[in-house]
């Protein structure tokens, strides 16, 4: 069973001003796959806030897989990918690319996704998913079969990716 840690960037979220919809879609997501929740909180778009609790859920709490909503557009405050980028040691581009390609065929707008993802000290994967609940069930639906077996090659569970 993989360790979850869901993290929800929202200024109005984080002062009870927005419920949380998307960070309740990856959990019910992430469950029905049989993961466990450890953490999930909502925080400010802020980069120190949202790098620290990155690195706190991978070096404190050993979590396997951090999946993040909202703060990858355009805006001022769209940091997420920035305090991704801080606390990550080796990129995996290939899983933000097949989000925007796949999100491609609903709308134009998913070009302007900055989403990133990376893997932290070898032991921790984390993914930047949309802001919105559709977006976020879409995205994970097509990329958490593809997500689990990287996981289990990042854990040491599995050593094969060839068919």
């Amino acid at each position: 069973m993989f360790r979850v840690g869901i993290i929800t960037a929202s200024d109005k979220g984080s002062t009870g001003q927005r419920e949380d919809k998307s960070g309740l879609v990856i959990r019910e997501i992430v469950e029905e796959k049989g993961y466990k929740v450890e953490k999930q909180v909502i925080l400010p778009d802020d980069l120190d806030s949202l790098s620290n609790e990155m690195i706190n859920m991978c070096d404190n709490l050993k979590i396997d897989l951090i999946l993040t909503t909202g703060g990858t557009g355009f805006a001022k405050r769209d940091v997420t990918p920035e305090a991704t980028l801080k606390v990550i040691d080796r990129l995996v581009p290939g899983i933000p690319e097949a989000m925007r390609n796949f999100s491609l065929q609903f709308t134009p707008r998913a070009m302007l996704s900055r989403a990133t993802s990376g893997i932290r000290k070898d032991t921790t994967l984390i993914i930047n998913l949309p802001g919105s609940p559709k977006a976020v069930r879409e995205t994970l639906e097509y990329i958490i079969d593809s997500v689990h077996h990287g996981l289990e090659i990042m854990t040491g569970r599995d050593s094969e990716c060839a068919r």
